[in-house]
């Protein structure tokens, strides 16, 4: 029997930006749930199950940034691993909620199977 793949929430503005990374970890094997913003994200994280991992652009229209939804999901949804993901700033693990991971932008599809799939092996 095979492991049911893990489900990925990716949370980007950038309408290529978007579709890149929702296929190249569709490629990779991973279920992939889009969303525009931190708004979207949250509803469907309220009307879904089974998100494991969080990714996150930081700086996106809506009422709050990808680093408060990373908090907010960080005290919400414990389970969910996240990725903070930015290339416009760096930030530290202080500025990061606990456990959280940062990937700076630009970024190749190779970095981005690798982290998610690293996060899964951890989980």
């Amino acid at each position: 029997m095979t492991a049911k793949p893990q489900t990925v929430l990716v949370v980007e503005d950038e309408p290529l930006l978007r579709m890149d990374v929702v296929e190249t970890l569709e490629d990779a094997g991973y279920d992939v749930i889009e969303a525009v913003d931190a708004d979207q994200a949250l509803a469907v994280l309220e009307a879904t199950d089974g998100v494991g991992i969080l990714l996150t652009d930081v700086y996106m229209p809506g009422s709050i940034d990808g680093l408060e939804l990373a908090h907010r999901v960080h005290r919400e949804w414990q389970g969910i691993a996240i990725v903070v993901v930015s290339g416009h700033q760096r930030f530290s693990a202080d500025e990061l909620p606990a456990g959280a991971l940062f990937l700076s932008k630009p970024y190749g599809p190779t970095a981005i199977v690798d982290l998610v799939g690293q996060i899964r092996t951890a989980s």
